[in-house]
């Protein structure tokens, strides 16, 4: 009889598993991921790996009780809201969408498919939520950038570069529309109270970003922000060997762009905030509605700085910058 009653119970243990439910022929969850960027790039590849991961540490395992359809947008506006359209026709559980420009396309084809969001400045402004601390409709997610971040930007150019007296900020407004409206305004009164001339540097193309970058250089003082936005992200290889070539300090909310040469940067950690990603991910597949969930904002900002880079330009990096730093790349 006690032998009957534990196998009757391990038997019960074995189909509340979500893995084995899955592998015994019940139908799997199934998540969107809609990318704006592109899916070569190495730093989109490690954000993603760490959702993945994250999904795998709370049970989700891809192939087994989970289906995951990936789309990757190239910064292409087309493409990103083809892909939107194609996945919520797939309808999935729940989609997650990486920038604004993807959460937007995704906006416009569904307001029923739960979607987390992850690196957006402007839920509010963009209409994606009514209230940060209960957002109200079927999106949710994690914000990378408060507004008056560009203070502490503007600040440590002018700490770095003290001579300069012109900063551009760059920025495309198709994928980066909220710019305008959330940034602006608080990034021209910083720089005109550090005693610099704000300009605005709008592109819509590689060639635009190479005559922005070279015209601000023709003269000394001049100084780059490199403001949140796919666009710059796709384009930040380039972006990087302009602002060598043509002498100009920059500063990225990038980690990655300093390590591939850029001069500093001061931002969140992007791969951790995917991994968190994964917690609403969780969370909605198990019940949760995205209208209950705050949306997340960022808790620890690092610093890091490329003495390489900061050499090559001819700049002395200020002994309190370097004790301050997260991470020194020599």
């Amino acid at each position: 009889m006690r032998r009957r009653l534990f196998l009757a119970l391990l038997a019960g243990a074995t189909l509340c598993s979500p893995r084995l439910r899955a592998q015994q022929g019940a139908r799997a969850a199934r998540i969107g991921l809609l990318s704006s960027i592109a899916e070569n790039d190495p730093e989109a590849q490690a954000m993603i790996a760490a959702l993945d991961r994250g999904l795998r540490d709370l049970g989700w395992i891809e192939g087994g009780n989970l289906r995951v359809d990936r789309r990757w947008g190239n910064g292409d506006r087309g493409r990103i809201e083809r892909f939107a359209k194609e996945l919520v026709t797939l309808n999935p559980n729940v989609i997650v969408g990486y920038t604004t420009p993807s959460v937007a396309a995704l906006r416009k084809e569904t307001d029923t498919i739960p979607i987390v969001f992850v690196q957006v400045s402007d839920p509010i402004g963009t209409g994606f939520i009514a209230d940060i601390a209960r957002p109200g409709g079927n999106i949710t997610g994690f914000t990378n950038f408060e507004a008056s971040m560009v203070g502490k930007w503007v600040e440590l150019i002018k700490e770095m570069a003290p001579k300069t007296t012109r900063i551009g900020y760059l920025f495309n407004p198709d994928t980066a529309p909220y710019v305008r409206r959330y940034y602006q305004e608080p990034l021209e009164k910083s720089a005109r109270a550090f005693g610099a001339e704000p300009l605005g540097i709008t592109v819509h193309s590689l060639a635009e970003i190479e005559r922005g970058i070279t015209e601000l250089g023709r003269e000394s003082g001049g100084a780059l922000i490199l403001l949140p936005d796919s666009f710059n992200i796709l384009h930040r290889g380039r972006i990087v060997a302009l602002t060598a070539e043509s002498r100009v300090p920059f500063i990225s909310p990038y980690r990655f762009a300093v390590v591939e040469g850029g001069l500093m940067s001061y931002g969140i950690d992007q791969v951790e905030l995917f991994r968190r990603a994964a917690g609403y991910v969780d969370r909605i597949l198990k019940g949760a509605k995205p209208a209950d969930l705050p949306v997340q904002t960022p808790t620890k900002f690092e610093l890091v700085i490329n003495i390489k880079t900061a050499t090559a330009l001819g700049l002395d990096i200020p002994v309190k910058m370097l004790a301050a730093a997260d991470q020194v790349i020599e």
